[in-house]
């Protein structure tokens, strides 16, 4: 594979260095292009998931729209669009991608540096800054009207989820069900719940909206002074309810063990750093989120937390033909990881509740008197 080949396929300046593997993706692999003159910007370069994403052509239209959109943004609060926005590098050819002759697809995007990622968000101060990215992501898109493709159909959609897990359930394809009636339990009981909160989704009461999709912390970049930059990896940006992105923080944010963590008494949900996230993202969103969003903010945590433990055990009993696996239990410990996850958030729910209410309620009154 000739990198430099791919890379020079791409509009960048200056003259190419040579091309480096960056870190170890878990969907694309990602690529610095260093450019000899100091003057000129570094690039990333990316070969896109096309077993992942199956239209990639689309889903490059859907980051340049959002990019875009954010630049201005940056532009009239006069910011820096080159460090607080990504800027996606077109082909040579004008597309926003290349496909190479093995039908493999490439991007690049400008190389922000003299940045900071954190790969988990351990102190309440650092999920606040965390918040306060995400937050600030959904205000700078939240007046975005462009439809955007829908390149992860049924994503987030319960719904979909369970049409899924009930062909799956009834085919039992290596006949794992028969030993899991406790766990199926578990998903069948909180059915009902989680289709009537989605439903407020599908008649407008919960607006659907521009969203990220992947809102762990290590990706949002921070300066050198611990500030929020901007948020990157915008390949499942799409529209669906921002509830969606708030959760999924919070399931990954508030752990305080591991996604399959063999250890279940070291799993829970962590309420100092729910509310560390929730007083950095409501200071941004509270201008924008109508009062139902509001009611079910501390909800979708456990509908994101609830919906990943329907997806690892309908792989277990599918016969795990979805996510990697390190052994034939794999799926299986994750089931059990993030349902321990979701009971320590169903237990401390109304703590949840209450932070996002008192939080929301101060800005108001704040807001009301300024």
């Amino acid at each position: 594979m000739d990198l430099n080949r791919i890379a020079s396929n791409f509009r960048i300046d200056g003259m190419i260095d040579r091309v480096e593997a960056l870190g170890e993706g878990f969907i694309n692999d990602t690529f610095i292009i260093y450019t000899r003159e100091a003057s000129v910007s570094n690039y990333l370069l990316q070969r896109k998931n096309k077993r992942i994403f199956t239209n990639v052509p689309a889903m490059m239209e859907n980051i340049q729209k959002v990019s875009l959109h954010i630049r201005k943004k940056v532009i009239a609060r006069n910011g820096d669009p080159m460090r607080e926005a990504m800027t996606v590098i077109p082909a040579t050819d004008g597309k926003l991608y290349y496909q190479d002759e093995e039908g493999e697809f490439w991007a690049v995007c400008v190389f922000i540096s003299d940045t900071v990622a954190y790969q988990s968000a351990k102190t309440p101060e650092l999920a606040f800054q965390g918040g306060k990215g995400i937050g600030m992501f959904q205000k700078m898109v939240s007046d975005m009207n462009v439809p955007l493709a829908d390149i992860l159909p049924g994503f987030h959609n319960i719904r979909y989820r369970f049409n899924q897990w009930d062909a799956v359930l009834a085919k039992d394809p290596v006949g794992r069900k028969a030993n899991l009636t406790q766990e199926i339990s578990w998903i069948e009981n909180r059915r009902a719940e989680m289709l009537n909160f989605w439903m407020l989704v599908e008649n407008g009461e919960i607006p659907t909206r521009v969203t990220h999709n992947d809102t762990k912390i290590n990706n949002i970049l921070f300066d050198l002074n611990g500030e929020v930059l901007c948020v990157i990896d915008l390949d499942t940006v799409l529209n669906s309810t921002c509830l969606n992105d708030f959760g999924d923080a919070i399931r990954s944010y508030t752990n305080t063990g591991e996604e399959d963590d063999e250890n279940l008494d070291a799993v829970s949900c962590d309420l100092s750093i729910f509310e560390g996230f929730t007083k950095g993202y409501l200071p941004e969103t509270i201008g924008f989120l109508n009062e139902k969003e509001l009611e079910y903010l501390a909800f979708s945590a456990k509908y994101i937390t609830y919906e990943q433990v329907l997806r690892f055990l309908m792989d277990y009993i599918d016969g795990d033909n979805y996510y990697k696996i390190k052994n034939p239990q794999h799926n299986y410990q994750r089931t059990l990881a993030q349902y321990k996850l979701l009971t320590s958030m169903e237990e401390q729910y109304q703590q949840m509740c209450r932070i996002v209410e008192e939080v929301a309620s101060g800005l108001k009154k704040s807001a009301a008197g300024s």
